[in-house]
């Protein structure tokens, strides 16, 4: 299935046009994981988490995965739901398409699966410095989840976005 997710914000300002999501294959695994090593949020003392990260065609077929691609196939980002219990697993836009709505697109998408499978809510383990994003696409904050070194250095927030009808 393969659905098209309006532009929003500056994107929609600058025309651009909607992109479609699919459900990604075991063929997109390499370029997954080519996106969460090489992403700029993951720098300095973040790096370590994602350094030997692999988004592989067993977690693929296990997930909901799903992928925005652009116009000559590139990669802009994906997410990964894990339906029981619903949560967001992975979220990662693509440096070059940061900023053009592709996030929003994708956390529609997300909610729009979740909601299907019966979901009324999605919990999201966030990256620190993505908090802002998910308080700005209605997540709100219910805890933290505390450290767990040496896999997580940090506490991180712990959201849940509403996906109700």
């Amino acid at each position: 299935m393969t659905s098209r997710m309006t532009a929003t914000g500056r994107a929609a300002r600058a025309g651009v046009r909607p992109v479609p999501i699919r459900r990604a294959t075991a063929r997109d695994a390499k370029r997954l994981t080519s996106l969460v090593r090489k992403s700029r949020a993951y720098e300095g003392p973040y790096a370590p988490m994602v350094a030997g990260y692999r988004v592989g065609p067993d977690y693929i077929d296990a997930h909901e995965v799903h992928v925005a691609t652009g116009p000559d196939d590139r990669v802009l980002g994906f997410y990964a739901l894990v339906l029981s219990p619903p949560e967001l697993d992975l979220l990662f836009v693509a440096d070059s398409a940061q900023g053009l709505g592709m996030g929003r697109a994708l956390v529609a998408h997300m909610s729009e699966r979740a909601r299907a499978a019966g979901a009324t809510a999605v919990r999201v383990v966030s990256h620190p410095p993505a908090e802002d994003f998910y308080l700005g696409v209605g997540a709100r904050r219910v805890g933290t989840v505390a450290a767990n070194p040496p896999a997580v250095m940090w506490d991180r927030p712990d959201l849940v976005i509403p996906v109700a009808p």
